[in-house]
């Protein structure tokens, strides 16, 4: 976004927006105003979630976009500058630009989201949300950014999804760490697939709140209260025994032999040898199954029980192509990746089932 506008236009829509900013807000995005420059015109929103009001006006517009910037501080800059021309433009770290004769400024935006990426770290991980309501802690998921990485994580204590990708989040110094529930979860995901793959979310959050806004469209969630799981300590880090096999294949396989799965249990057994990977299934009531996929394995041949449900649940979600399956013993954690899907660094942790 890069455009002109008088000192005198802009101020008048300025001071017309400053009685609905919240100022004392716990919420950054309020005290922002929403900028979009199109066509000719200039149209500023500003909000407090109970009044709205959006005003425009002409101006000499470069390139064509949209942004927030604080309302405060642009109406008290603005007030400042000498009559004339004011050049405004948006950097590419949600900073935004001002200049005037030969003065220029520069105002800190609000960080944004692509929702693409939300969306996807949503998708290859709620389904391993608890729901169990007397487990609280585990009805959502827990959203992680760092100033390069953005990962979501989320387990019912029986399996963990785990998704990361890279993203350079402009303005954050540390680590920021909320758990959002699984209802929102659902909502942000529709919002953000409805938005389209050039929209951006805006977050922010105060000490019980979430707040996602997509366009002028503003979710507002409670923070799930409590401790989440140190996730990070039932990573495996010593499954050496791994088998590659493609996920339409293992899907397929999966999805048939569970058929005759105990209804109750789910349980699966993999036995993996040199000759490839067995996958079988029995139950009193409907029979057995059995199918063998040629695949090459070096190793000890090792035989372990998995939940069938929670397997398709990942499959379900995980790129096409192939997928690693890392074991280390019969009474230790699964481990499985997609490995054709290289922007999204992937895990599943699925727990052993005697069988």
């Amino acid at each position: 976004m890069e455009f002109s506008v008088t000192k005198s236009a802009l101020l008048n829509e300025l001071s017309t927006t400053q009685g609905v900013v919240e100022r004392k807000t716990t919420i950054p995005i309020l005290s922002n105003l929403l900028v979009e420059a199109k066509g000719s015109q200039l149209t500023i929103t500003a909000t407090d979630l109970e009044l709205s009001i959006r005003t425009s006006c002409e101006c000499k517009i470069k390139k064509e976009g949209a942004g927030t910037i604080p309302a405060k501080k642009l109406l008290e800059l603005v007030r400042l500058l000498p009559e004339g021309d004011i050049k405004v433009k948006l950097l590419e770290n949600h900073w935004v630009e001002i200049v005037s004769d030969k003065k220029k400024y520069k105002l800190v935006g609000m960080a944004k989201i692509p929702a693409p990426i939300i969306e996807n770290l949503i998708r290859k991980t709620k389904f391993a949300i608890s729901m169990e309501e007397s487990r609280y802690t585990l009805n959502g998921g827990l959203l992680i950014l760092k100033p390069d990485t953005l990962a979501m994580v989320a387990t019912d204590g029986h399996r963990l999804a785990l998704a990361e990708t890279d993203h350079k989040l402009t303005g954050l110094n540390g680590e920021v760490k909320v758990l959002i529930p699984k209802k929102a979860m659902d909502e942000v995901e529709k919002l953000s697939s409805a938005a389209g793959s050039d929209a951006h979310i805006e977050f922010a959050k105060d000490e019980s709140h979430l707040f996602f806004q997509v366009g002028h469209r503003l979710l507002i969630s409670r923070i799930l209260t409590g401790q989440f799981p140190n996730y990070e300590a039932v990573l495996p880090r010593d499954n050496n025994k791994s088998v590659v096999i493609e996920r339409a294949e293992l899907s397929d396989a999966v999805r048939r032999v569970s058929q005759l799965a105990d209804q109750r249990s789910h349980a699966v057994k993999l036995a993996v040898s040199n000759e490839g990977i067995e996958i079988s299934a029995s139950s009193p009531e409907y029979g057995e199954a059995k199918e063998t996929i040629e695949k090459e394995f070096k190793g000890e041949p090792i035989a372990i029980g998995f939940n069938s449900s929670y397997m398709l649940d990942f499959l379900g979600a995980a790129a096409d192509g192939p997928i690693s399956i890392e074991l280390k013993d019969e009474q230790s954690a699964g481990q499985m990746r997609p490995l054709a899907d290289e922007s999204y660094r992937y895990r599943y942790i699925i727990m052993p089932m005697r069988i």
